[in-house]
């Protein structure tokens, strides 16, 4: 029996069409992917049945039976519960406040602390995490922050529950668990709607796969009859034969050296180097240390101890302004907060990194040398944008990702360090990214890759060294890379 049928939804933003009568039904105890390019309105449909937008044709049947959803209050009295792509926590309130925030005061004047927080435990521990309750979320990592907001969707009764790309910030072991829990509701009855841009995902936890192009849904597939390129096929529009390219490594003379870093019990003395044309993978789990070191080497956060060398030369860098003055770059994990500055247009965001080329004398920033510098940029990168004073959140997560590499670009580093390149992009967007970093490898410029994703490490990496518990546990050349060992290592196998 189907729980939820979308039936004929339309909507336009401002006379251009986001959606064309697009048709979904998901089932009871049933996984049912939903997946797409950036852009093909995946999250606009979404925010249709979760009541964040209103639909402009086109009718909602819960349990065969015609609903009307005008607001986010209508879909959680009717059981429809979503954990969006994008965080709706309260940075400065604790994890047990933010997980029953719309609960906070109903029914008496005082909150009960004591209650929320055992309550809090009990959703967290559920999941198979220990998170103190008590903690501030803004002091979480960020899958930790992903963990919260699934605790906090399933803090009320769910019939329906939409996973928008839930598993963008977890790395293998957390995001197992999320399967775990999946697998529970599903045994629960409940429908589940899971929108992700890992094929992997979809075909070990999906019962069925509905394409979305350009607003238009394909007819929905089962898992077990088809394969990864008949979903590529429907959502590109063409076969996809190589997700990576090829790496013709021209690696040459050491450009960075780290010896013995460490940062309290995060990083715990760790050193290698990477050379000119090199892109050397840093793999390990969530917490493994690995977004620390990197922070440490661009002077983002202080090390406690160890040394870093640029060219030979010891590097004394005490703030990311001045690693980057020394040609260091980052592009960080956490795109949208660290990586650019939304409401700013995309030429402005590019020209951030290069100020000092862009202005005169007087500090008079040269408007025209900042537009030539981004248009240029934006054709090379295929930067889907109207143009480059568009504002940058107005962009798909791919074209943002695009603009936070442009911004580095543009700057000519000798050393490039990407965190998580791809998280929540789209098949297409990740192989044009795949490239830029080949290209930029191939240019002669060192680079330090951080994924949560193995098949991409091996996909793209010269060398791959693995973290756990802020230590360094191996490093594997490409003629030894395997996921088997990269996990073992990784959990400390």
């Amino acid at each position: 029996m189907n729980c939820v049928e979308l039936i004929n939804i339309s909507k336009s933003f401002g006379g251009i069409s986001a959606l064309s009568k697009v048709n979904l039904d998901v089932r009871k105890g049933e996984v049912h992917a939903l997946v797409g390019e950036n852009g093909a309105g995946k999250s606009t449909l979404m925010k249709i049945l979760s009541g964040a937008c209103s639909k402009d044709e086109g009718k909602i049947l819960i349990e065969n039976e015609e609903v009307l959803i005008k607001n986010t209050q209508d879909s959680k009295k009717l059981g429809i519960g979503i954990i969006y792509q994008e965080f709706s926590l309260v940075p400065d309130l604790n994890v047990a406040e933010n997980i029953f925030l719309h609960h906070l005061g109903a029914n008496r004047l005082w909150m009960d602390r004591k209650k929320i927080q055992k309550e809090a435990i009990r959703l967290i521990n559920s999941l198979g995490f220990d998170i103190n309750p008590s903690t501030k979320v803004r002091k979480l990592s960020v899958a930790h922050q992903q963990i919260v907001e699934i605790a906090k969707a399933l803090s009320e009764k769910v019939n329906v529950l939409i996973l928008d790309e839930p598993s963008a910030v977890l790395g293998p072991f957390e995001i197992q668990k999320l399967f775990d829990t999946i697998k529970r509701l599903k045994n629960e009855n409940v429908a589940i709607i899971y929108i992700s841009h890992h094929l992997d995902e979809i075909f070990q936890i999906a019962d069925r796969v509905t394409v979305l192009k350009d607003g238009i849904s394909s007819e929905s597939m089962i898992i077990s009859e088809i394969d990864k390129d008949a979903i590529i096929r429907q959502m590109l529009g063409r076969s996809l034969d190589a997700m990576y390219p090829d790496r013709q490594s021209a690696i040459n003379k050491e450009i960075l050296r780290i010896e013995n870093i460490r940062i309290n019990d995060k990083v715990k003395d760790v050193s290698f180097s990477v050379r000119s044309g090199e892109i050397l993978g840093l793999a390990g789990l969530v917490g493994s240390g690995r977004t620390e070191t990197a922070r440490a080497i661009f002077s983002a956060d202080k090390k406690d101890s160890g040394q870093i060398f640029l060219q030979g030369k010891k590097l004394n860098s005490n703030s990311p302004r001045k690693a980057i003055k020394a040609g260091i770059g980052m592009v960080p994990e956490d795109r949208k907060n660290q990586g650019i500055i939304l409401n700013l247009s995309i030429s402005q965001n590019i020209s951030l990194t290069n100020l000092d080329k862009m202005t005169n004398k007087m500090g008079f920033l040269n408007s025209l040398e900042e537009n030539k510098l981004s248009d240029g940029l934006i054709r090379k990168l295929s930067i889907k944008t109207p143009g480059s004073q568009i504002e940058t959140e107005k962009l798909s997560g791919g074209n943002q990702q695009k603009v936070v590499l442009a911004k580095w670009i543009s700057r000519n580093c000798e050393v490039l360090i990407i965190d998580e390149p791809t998280r929540g992009v789209d098949i297409g967007a990740k192989v044009e990214i795949y490239n830029l970093i080949n290209e930029l490898a191939n240019k002669g410029i060192a680079i330090i890759l951080i994924s949560s994703e193995t098949s991409e490490l091996m996909g793209i990496c010269d060398r791959i060294i693995v973290m756990r518990n802020g230590a360094i546990q191996g490093e594997l050349d490409k003629e030894g890379f395997s996921e088997e060992q990269i996990l073992r290592l990784s959990i400390g196998a």
